[in-house]
């Protein structure tokens, strides 16, 4: 598969979370945690687990800096 998006960050699945649509996606990416909301489908089509090797996109329209 193909995709534009050129943030990947290669992650383990920590932690699911699922609500009544959405669920929370908790990765670990070398010591950092990355958190993700996505749909129940997509969990289900992915069919992710615990432990489970994944690949994180990261998309944003807008990045701030602060120190």
């Amino acid at each position: 598969m193909k995709i534009s998006g050129r943030n990947k960050l290669e992650a383990t699945v920590k932690e699911i979370v699922k609500g009544e649509v959405m669920a929370k996606v908790v990765m670990d990416h070398k010591g950092t945690e990355l958190v993700a909301a996505i749909t129940i489908d997509s969990v289900e089509d992915l069919n992710l687990a615990i432990g489970d090797k994944v690949t994180a996109l990261v998309k944003a329209t807008e990045m701030m800096v602060i120190k």
